[in-house]
């Protein structure tokens, strides 16, 4: 059955079809929805059954963990332990916006959201439609591109309906999100960082703001 698509505004999300995407997802389902980069799949990532259609909506190997997407600051404190300083120099300096931070992960998450490994991708989105989803779920919400893996990622619902539209219940239809690179993603461990993907926010940018 395709999925039901639903236009909405990204600049000011209307409050019923937010609800209505949140209804979808505390009660176990997939939900296709625009970012600030591309569009992502969005599911509670502390029900296991839902982590698994994830997993098999993006045919993605379940050893590869689900980035989050949290709120505020504070949420993601929440999702994490023995965070280093340099995290909160990151968050405050690049939040919300396109950096993916990962740290390890609180025992209360899923280690199936982990990809098994502990640890935690974490990003508050500069997305009104990300953060007000997260909101009226009522906790963070998993964030992994919606795309088939080994596939483009979606910048539009055009392209995700071609891509998952048979594997999702709802898409929310924010037109296309002007994406051409994904988050950077930094990992930390004590005092060490690396990065695993360098997109929207440039390598040098992240070293000035850990060093500054």
């Amino acid at each position: 059955m395709p999925a039901e698509v639903l236009k909405i505004s990204i600049e000011a999300p209307e409050p019923h079809i937010i609800h209505y995407a949140a209804s979808l997802i505390q009660r176990g389902r997939v939900v296709g929805i625009p970012t600030d980069t591309f569009y992502g799949l969005s599911a509670d990532p502390y029900n296991l059954a839902a982590i698994q259609e994830v997993f098999r909506v993006k045919g993605r190997a379940e050893t590869k963990a689900l980035p989050i997407l949290v709120n505020s600051v504070e949420q993601a404190v929440t999702l994490a332990r023995d965070l280093p300083d340099s995290f909160l120099k990151l968050a405050h300096k690049f939040w919300p916006g396109a950096l993916t931070i990962v740290v390890e992960a609180t025992h209360r998450l899923p280690l199936k959201v982990t990809g098994n490994s502990g640890r935690v991708a974490l990003r508050w989105p500069k997305s009104h439609v990300a953060c007000e989803l997260v909101e009226a779920s009522g906790g963070p919400l998993t964030g992994t591109s919606a795309n088939l893996s080994g596939f483009p990622a979606c910048s539009s619902a055009t392209q995700l309906v071609k891509q998952l539209g048979d594997r999702l219940p709802l898409i929310l239809d924010g037109g296309d999100t002007g994406g051409t690179l994904a988050s950077t993603i930094v990992a930390l461990r004590g005092a060490d960082w690396s990065i695993i993907r360098e997109g929207a926010v440039p390598e040098a940018e992240v070293r000035k703001a850990i060093e500054a």
